[in-house]
Parts: C-alpha cells; structure tokens; sequence
C-alpha cells in the first residue's frame, strides 16, 4: 500500500465519520431496500466517509451474514463517491474474517470495535489489533478506543509495529483524557476522529481531532457537515451554535446511559417517513409519549426552522 494511498484513507477520517443505520423490514430482516435509499441521501448529501457495521448500526444485533450483506450494500451504494470503513470485531477470528472479507468487497478501511471480553489487558489489546491490522495489511486501521485505561504508549507500540494503523476513533468521554492520551501516543501519527459525534467534537478539535462520528447525519447531514465546517475554520462559536441545535437531540440518545442511542436516531428517520422504527434487542423503541419530541427535532432540522 502506497503512502498516497493510506493519505487518502487518512483524509476521509478527517472530516464527518458517518455511522449509518441499519434498517428493519416489519419481518425483522435487514430492509435493503431501505438501507439503499438511506445510504444514498448521504451520499447525496455530501458525506464521504461511510461506517457500517458501526454502533449505530446495530453492529451488536447483527448475525454474521446481515453484517456481511451491511459492508457489500454500503461499498457498492458508495462507489467511488465515498471511503468505506467496516466495522468488525467479536473473537479475534471473527475479526480477522471480516476483515478480509471487508477489503475482498472493497472497503478501503476498518473500524476494530472495542473488545467486549471481561478481561481485557494493555499488552492483550496491543495483542488483538496488531492481529487483525497484520491480516490486512491493504487496509488503514482504526481502533475505536472507550477504555480509559489504555496508556497512550500502547497505542504507539501499536503502530511500531502497524504502518497501516493510522488513525483512532476515540470515545472517552473526557476532553483532557483525550489531550493527553493523543500527545503520548503521538498526535501527528494517527488522524484522530472525536468518537463521541457532535456533542464532544468541539472540546476534541480544540485537543487535535480532526474529525468526527454521527449518527445523527443519519437525520440531517447538512447540520454535522455544518458543525464540520465551523470547525475546520477555527469558528468555535459557529460550531457551538450548532451544538446549541443539536444538545436536546443528542441529550435523549445519551439517557439511560445510551439506552435509546440507536432508538432516538430511528425514530427521527421514522418520522421522516424514511425507514421504520424498529431496533434489535437489547435496545427498545421509545415510547408513544416520547416520539412527539423526536419528530419535532427532526421536523426543525429539514426544514430549516430553528429547534
């Protein structure tokens, strides 16, 4: 892989990390047909970095062969108009396989989800991702990092060992963690996208984030693209009016400790009238009494009217 190359997988994280969702035919099945026409209003919309099989997506719900189908709808959809990175993870095995199978359909990169095992320890996690960055080689690889715990060095050792790891997704949700953690794994080496969307996508940019997740996009790409641009320009107060527009929304998706993360976005794409509701256990549709709110949110968003 050419150092052109990895630079333009290094642009894409860089900029708005869209999470698309996966959406349910009234049969429980994965709806293609719905999965299209979402993916191709953000493509529509300008977004240009594509995750399936990211949280968002229900990653966690999705059997083997629906997060197969997920990475070859979005690389097909996204041609030459954006770059792919698949999310995978489970066993290592598991993750090696959807790795090869995510660069056999064509996605440029990988997202590697945090490890779920109880017993997770630095020298392991070093252990786990050079594995499956080592089986793709072809491939720019992307830890997504919720473990306050990992030291920064682990992360350079890492990529000692890993050119093709170069950039990190990271979610923890602290700004100052963040700083430092960045600087001792080396803060030019990796593209650093905020992992926690627009909420914390001002803090971290102001740390050295250079771009960001949403699952919001989902809903109204042209609100993260606009966020994305205030920050890009330095315009911190711009970004943070955007922020202002954007807290309720991102407020109900947080509550419970995220149980309704997924659940908030689909209603909104509900009340779109662009995909139905449903989710997988363990997560839980909204209540009758709390859609209301959601659709009104969503509502303000397309059509301009400030919420």
């Amino acid at each position: 892989m050419s150092s052109v190359m990895f630079e333009t997988q290094r642009a894409a994280l860089a900029d708005v990390v869209a999470i698309p969702v996966t959406p349910f035919a009234a049969d429980g099945s994965v709806d293609r047909e719905a999965h299209r026409t979402l993916l191709r209003r953000l493509l529509d919309s300008g977004i240009g970095t594509l995750t399936p099989n990211g949280n968002t997506g229900e990653f966690y719900a999705l059997t083997p062969e629906e997060r197969r189908l997920v990475t070859e709808t979005t690389v097909e959809e996204a041609g030459d108009r954006a770059v792919v990175l698949a999310g995978v993870g489970h066993d290592l095995p598991s993750a090696i396989a959807a790795a090869r199978h995510a660069r056999d359909a064509g996605a440029r990169m990988v997202m590697v989800h945090q490890p779920v095992h109880p017993y997770v320890s630095a020298a392991g996690w070093v252990d786990y991702h050079r594995a499956v960055a080592d089986a793709v080689p072809e491939l720019g690889v992307v830890p997504y990092l919720r473990d306050a715990r990992l030291p920064g060095g682990r992360l350079a050792e890492l990529a000692g060992h890993c050119p093709n790891v170069i950039g990190v997704k990271y979610a923890v949700p602290d700004a100052a963690r963040f700083a430092g953690f960045a600087r001792d794994a080396g803060l030019d080496r990796f593209v650093w996208v905020a992992g926690l969307a627009e909420p914390y996508a001002p803090s971290y940019f102001s740390a050295g984030a250079t771009g960001f997740t949403s699952g919001l996009v989902n809903v109204a790409p042209a609100v993260s693209l606009t966020m994305l641009e205030a920050l890009r320009s330095g315009d911190h107060p711009a970004a943070m009016r955007v922020w202002e527009r954007i807290r309720r929304f991102e407020e109900l998706r947080a509550a419970h400790g995220s149980a309704n993360n997924v659940t908030v976005v689909k209603e909104a794409l509900a009340a779109l009238g662009l995909c139905r509701r449903d989710v997988r256990p363990p997560s839980r549709t909204l209540p009758e009494d709390e859609r209301a709110e959601v659709a009104a949110i969503a509502a303000a968003w397309t059509t301009g009217r400030p919420t």
